[in-house]
């Protein structure tokens, strides 16, 4: 009886320690949903006007965007793989079009480590930390996955969206067919 109780017990030890190593993750790494990288383009005659976006950003600093240029608009997170990954990406084509209004909205993240990882890769346009700001997406193209992107025209309307991360060639497709507009 003894031995049998000792073996429970040991049994107990190894499987504590293991559910002890599984990396401890988030509810929010649990509920998000990846997109798949499709992309939903808005015929003109057909696009509704976009939210209004302001608000305070990852560094501090209120930020008010005004429609008249084309916009590209990233959901992300810091705990989030592909918005990691694509992050270099939306640098790059922020560098290359400097004419497009380039935001981030942070969502179902800490601030605080968001901020570091934006200092880290040295993110050069602002991030909003307000995510209820993509309720004003609701009745066009949502943000329903992690990343999301989504692309105002220069009338400040909802053109396109790319629902998981983005590509070079997939998103400066459509900035510059949007700038050509």
């Amino acid at each position: 009886m003894r031995k049998r109780l000792s073996m429970l017990v040991s049994i107990l030890l190894i499987a504590l320690t293991l559910t002890a190593c599984g990396g401890g993750s988030s509810i929010a790494e649990e509920s998000f949903i990846e997109g798949s990288g499709a992309v939903t383009n808005i015929n003109l005659e057909d696009r509704k006007a976009a939210p209004a976006l302001s608000g305070m950003t990852l560094t501090g600093k209120t930020f008010i965007f005004n429609p008249g240029q084309v916009a590209v608009v990233n959901v992300w997170a810091s705990w989030c793989s592909p918005c990691r990954a694509e992050i270099p990406t939306l640098i790059e084509l922020a560098k290359q079009y400097p004419n497009v209004q380039f935001m981030g909205i942070l969502t179902r993240d800490n601030p605080v480590n968001a901020e570091a990882l934006a200092r880290r890769l040295n993110i050069p346009y602002p991030t909003f930390i307000d995510d209820a700001l993509l309720i004003g997406f609701k009745s066009t193209l949502p943000a329903n996955a992690i990343p999301s992107t989504v692309l105002i025209d220069k009338n400040g309307n909802v053109a396109a969206r790319i629902s998981g991360e983005v590509t070079l060639t997939s998103l400066s497709k459509i900035i510059r067919k949007l700038e050509a507009e």
